[in-house]
Parts: C-alpha cells; sequence; structure tokens
C-alpha cells in the first residue's frame, strides 16, 4: 500500500530501454502503407527542394557569363533567367502543395495511432481488479491515460514521418554536395564526430531527468484529483492553507525536474547551430579564397549553390535532433503506459470457463480464506451455505470482513484457498461476465455519472425501456422526488450525483440494481443515507423484491435486517454466529444479543 499516496516517487527503469519503441511500432504497423506513401512523397519533395540550389547557381552563372564573360546576349541571359525563374515557381509551388497533403496525412494517422493506444490502455483499465485501485492514487493513473499519451502526439503525428524523409533528405543532400564538390563536401562533414559525441553524453542523463519529471508530474496529477474529490472535507476543516502548501511543494518539484530535462534537450539545438556556423565560415574562407586567386574548381555560383546545401545539410540533422530529444522523452512515458498495460490482470477468466448458467440462487463458502496483503489474513475458513430465495443478513463491527464476503461472491478479488459455488458451479470456472451479469451489486458508496437520471437508473440494464425505468423507481420510492425535480428524469446530475443528497442517490443507485433484474442481490449498506421515513416505504419495495431472489445485505441498522431467513455475525475474519434474529436473541451472552441491545438502547 505504500505506492497509493501522492507523494510516493514511482520505480524508475534507468537504462534506455529501446524495447518500448518496439512496442510503439506494434501500434504503428497498421498504417504502415499510409505512412509508406507519406514518405514517397515527401522524398519526391526532398528531392524538389535540392533543385533549388541549383537554379540559383544557373542565375548567378548566367549573370556572370553575359556580363565578364560574353557567354551570352542580354536576350539570351534573360531568357534562361525567365525560365530559371519559372522552375524555381513551380519546384517551391510542388514542395508546398506535398507540405501540405503530409501534414493533413500524418495528424490525422498520429492521432489514429493515439486513439488506439489509449483505447488499450483504457480497456485493460477496465479489466484490472479492484486491487490494482486500492494499490494506487486515481490521479497517477488519469496522467497515464491522457498526459503521457497526449505526449506521444507530436512523436507519432510528424516525428517517424520526417525522420524517414529527413534520412532521405541527407542522401540527396550529400549527393549534390559531392556533385559540387567533393572537397568542400567532407569539410562540412567533419562536425558530425562532434554533435555524435554530445548525444552519447548527454543520452543518459536526458533519459533518467525525463523519467523523474514524469514522476513529479505524475505526483502533482494525484494531488490534484485528491484534493478535488476531497473539497468538502477540506472547506469543512479550513485546510486551504495547508493544502496550498503541499500543492505549491509539489508543483514547485514538477517544474523544477521539467526545467532540467528540457534543459538537456535544449543542448543539441545550439550544439548543432554552432557546427553549421562553424562550417559554413570555413567554407565561405575557402571558397573566397580560391575565387580571389582565380581557381577554376571555384565560381560564385558553385559557391552560393553550395552554401545553400549546407543549410540544407544541417537543416535535417536539427530535426532529427529535435526527434531524439522527443524520443528520449516518448520513453519516458512509454515506460509508464505500457507499464499499465502490462499490468496483469489476477482476476480473469480460468482457462476453458464456461457462461455461467441461470441462477437459481443457492450460495456456499466452503473454507474460504482470504488476503488483500500477503501475511494478513482478513477471512477465515469461512463456511456456511444458503438455500434458494433467502436472504442473508452480514452483521458485525467495522473492518471485520463483511464486503469482504461479497465482493469475493461478485469475484472482485481471487481468494486464496477454498471455494465459493453458486448453485453447485464453482465460480472460478465460469466467465466473469456472465457470472456478474445476474447479480446486483449496491454498494455503500453510491456513484452517479454525469447525465440524466434516466441514463443513470438505466445503467443497470441498457435495453430497459422508459416505463421499466420508472417502475424500478417506484419500487424503491425514488419516483416521487425524482418527479419533483425540475426536469423530472431527464434532470441532469454532475459527476458523482453532487446536486442530490446521499440519500437520493441511494435511491437511485438502489433503482439501477433492481433494474438489472438480478438472482442474487447484493446490498452493502445500502440504506445508510436513507431517513427512516423513506427506509420504511423503500423496505416494502424491497420485500417484494426480495421474493424468490438470494440476498445478501450489509446493515449496521440492526432493524434493517430482522426479518432475514439468516444473520451471521462476522468478527475478525470469522463467522462467530448464525441464526434467525430470534434465535441470535434467545443467546443473551452472544455477540449480535449484545450489538442489538447496544444500538436499542443508544435510541432510547
Amino acid at each position: 500500500m505504500a505506492r497509493n499516496k501522492y507523494d510516493i516517487d514511482e520505480d524508475l527503469e534507468e537504462k534506455f530501454d529501446a524495447g518500448q519503441l518496439r512496442r510503439l511500432a506494434h501500434y504503428v504497423k497498421p498504417y504502415k502503407g499510409k505512412m509508406a506513401f507519406t514518405v514517397f512523397i515527401m522524398v519526391i519533395s526532398s528531392a524538389l527542394s535540392m533543385l533549388q540550389p541549383l537554379f540559383l547557381k544557373d542565375v548567378i552563372e548566367t549573370i556572370e557569363g553575359c556580363l565578364y564573360k560574353e557567354m551570352y546576349t542580354e536576350g539570351e541571359a534573360i531568357r534562361r533567367i525567365i525560365i530559371d525563374s519559372m522552375l524555381m515557381v513551380v519546384d517551391v509551388l510542388a514542395v508546398v502543395l506535398i507540405l501540405k497533403a503530409k501534414i493533413k496525412l500524418t495528424t490525422k494517422m498520429g492521432q489514429d495511432i493515439i486513439m488506439d493506444l489509449r483505447t488499450d490502455l483504457f480497456v485493460h483499465l477496465q479489466e484490472l481488479p479492484f486491487s490494482y485501485y486500492d494499490d494506487k492514487p486515481h490521479g497517477k493513473i488519469q496522467v497515464r491515460v491522457v498526459n503521457y499519451v497526449n505526449n506521444l502526439s507530436d512523436l507519432l503525428s510528424n516525428g517517424i514521418v520526417n525522420t524517414i524523409t529527413d534520412m532521405f533528405s541527407l542522401v540527396f543532400i550529400i549527393l549534390f554536395m559531392l556533385y559540387l564538390s567533393p572537397s568542400f563536401t567532407l569539410v562540412c562533414l567533419c562536425g558530425l564526430p562532434v554533435l555524435i559525441a554530445v548525444v552519447w553524453i548527454v543520452k543518459t542523463r536526458q533519459h533518467k531527468a525525463w523519467q523523474v519529471q514524469s514522476n513529479k508530474q505524475s505526483n502533482l496529477n494525484a494531488y490534484i484529483a485528491e484534493s478535488i474529490n476531497g473539497i468538502r472535507v477540506t472547506q469543512s476543516f479550513v485546510r486551504e492553507n495547508e493544502n496550498t502548501e503541499i500543492f505549491n511543494r509539489l508543483n514547485n518539484d514538477a517544474r523544477t525536474t521539467w526545467m532540467t530535462a528540457v534543459k538537456y534537450n535544449f543542448v543539441l539545438g545550439p550544439v548543432v547551430e554552432n557546427i553549421t556556423s562553424i562550417t559554413t565560415a570555413v567554407i565561405y574562407l575557402l571558397g573566397v579564397n580560391l575565387i580571389m586567386d582565380g581557381s577554376s574548381v571555384m565560381t560564385v555560383g558553385l559557391l552560393t549553390a553550395f552554401i545553400g546545401y549546407i543549410s540544407r545539410f544541417w537543416a535535417p540533422i536539427t530535426t532529427l535532433a529535435s526527434f531524439y530529444n522527443s524520443l528520449i522523452t516518448a520513453v519516458s512515458y512509454l515506460e509508464r503506459i505500457f507499464e499499465t498495460i502490462d499490468e496483469p490482470v489476477t482476476v480473469k477468466d480460468a482457462p476453458g470457463a464456461v457462461d455461467m448458467p441461470e441462477i437459481k440462487g443457492e450460495v456456499e463458502f466452503k473454507n474460504v480464506n482470504f488476503s488483500y496483503d500477503e501475511g494478513v489474513r482478513i477471512l477465515n475458513n469461512v463456511s456456511f451455505k444458503t438455500g434458494v430465495g433467502e436472504s442473508y443478513a452480514i452483521v458485525g463491527p467495522t473492518g471485520a470482513g463483511k464486503s469482504t464476503i461479497v465482493n469475493l461472491l461478485s469475484r472482485f478479488y481471487n481468494i486464496d484457498s477454498g471455494q465459493i459455488l453458486i448453485d453447485g458451479t464453482d465460480i472460478n470456472t465460469v466467465t466473469i461476465k456472465s457470472l456478474r451479469k445476474q447479480m446486483g451489486v449496491m454498494m455503500q458508496d453510491s456513484f452517479i455519472f454525469a447525465g440524466t437520471i434516466m441514463d443513470n437508473i438505466r445503467y443497470g440494464n441498457m435495453e430497459a425501456s422508459d416505463e421499466e425505468v420508472i417502475r424500478a423507481a417506484k419500487t424503491v420510492c425514488a419516483h416521487d422526488f425524482i418527479v419533483g425535480l425540475e426536469d423530472g428524469y431527464n434532470t441532469q446530475v454532475n459527476e458523482r450525483g453532487s446536486r442530490l443528497s446521499a440519500g437520493q442517490r441511494q435511491l437511485i443507485s438502489f433503482a439501477r440494481a433492481v433494474l438489472a433484474d438480478p438472482k442474487i442481490l447484493i446490498l452493502d449498506e445500502a440504506t445508510s443515507s436513507i431517513d427512516t421515513e423513506t427506509e420504511i416505504l423503500l423496505q416494502k419495495g424491497l420485500n417484494e423484491l426480495l421474493k424468490g431472489r438470494t440476498s445478501f445485505i450489509i446493515a449496521h441498522r440492526l432493524s434493517t435486517i430482522k426479518n432475514s431467513t439468516c444473520i451471521m455475525y462476522v468478527d475478525n475474519g470469522n463467522i462467530v454466529e448464525m441464526g434467525s434474529h430470534e434465535s441470535l436473541m434467545a443467546n443473551p451472552y452472544g455477540q449480535y444479543h449484545k450489538l442489538y441491545m447496544s444500538q436499542y438502547a443508544f435510541l432510547k
């Protein structure tokens, strides 16, 4: 449980793991056709852009030939310049159109890949057991689905295609440069070893810096989510100043680590710029000297064209350096994303699992043992058996294991040992979906989704008609308060139902469970937030609902479970007493008798 706190950093893998990129390639693979086409048109664009310095060279040499060498007449020179200019305009327009198509293609492709990745992540999160969420702040989970995946956007939308294209561009540029001047090309390439050395030096530090930053960002996100969820408690206990201090500390950690990580990202840009400036200066120095010496191997036009190629040579290098920065950052995020996707689904269908037959309602626990954490036993050899349609109440002190029993029946957790049978069928041998579809569970925490009240009740059965929804609401005495709202069943409620009282939220959740028409009904403190008058009315509807269904009712209010077929008193993970209300009350030394009398005395 140590991880379940906003200021606990997650474990780091310090080494750069290229395997994360190979896994990312799995998501890119379905789009390889579109990517290949995009690369193809970008290679054409790159080749076309390589012609522009040659056009400029021809224009300069035409002017020289006309003015100084009398190679062309004025008319011929003008005609050649016009042709070169028109060809350059056509070339530039073609490059612009191709770039526009590329931006459209890569943006859509990148967002499609991100959607696939986020979908896999979300689907997997829905399959993970409760234990995963018990052990991790929800803010740290959310940041992976939203922020970390979004941070891959630029890499997937432009980075991959640009990198492949730039590699082709480099080849074209080097070929053109070699065509113009092999010796000057070698001078230009002398800066590459320096760049490679710098990349090698900063790589590890850069990766570690972004890992640390992702941790601090995750911590901040977790605290923000926790603070929003607990805002009522914060304001009730006037904790705003203390919470702001904590937020400022976490916010400062996120800012500091971000600045450190970005510092390494900014190393490569200036290095490339300096190398570009130095090599360009050297080329100018050598070229001008050759021209001044009257060398035939260098002309003003050739030098101008070569300088044009130098800028084009280092431009893709700069882009590749930027892509490398994105790659390092992406790997630190991918580690967290794939860590979540790799989280084992411990509660899952067994090999060869079959659909659960239609449930009649006989439930049996056979020597069931269970622990949330290794070595800390919650249930100890729990055994009991219900008849079809019987109602079992589970009572006992807080933390005794009452909710754990019904959670295991729904297979929200795996048992350590023993068996849980429904109608003689081991629930570990059937599919989870077919099991839970025939069960109705109403938790103590009544969760209300953003939307209409009608939609919230229909969550229990998406195929239900409006009339069936209203009938379910009437059964649990929710109809009257619903029709009293401004838009009745179409009233919009906020996330978690903040506009509704706690009792109203529970009634809606009750209606949701009723609409599911379950074979086994589990009520975990389902009436804890309902006033006594409403509870009396609700009990009438429940008595009808419980007929013919096996039900498990966890309640601290013992008045609500007096009519149960059997009452189990659970303490320290053991069933201490079992029997009807009358039989348990007949033992004045029993735990149930003491509990009931203590409540009775309190009410008096």
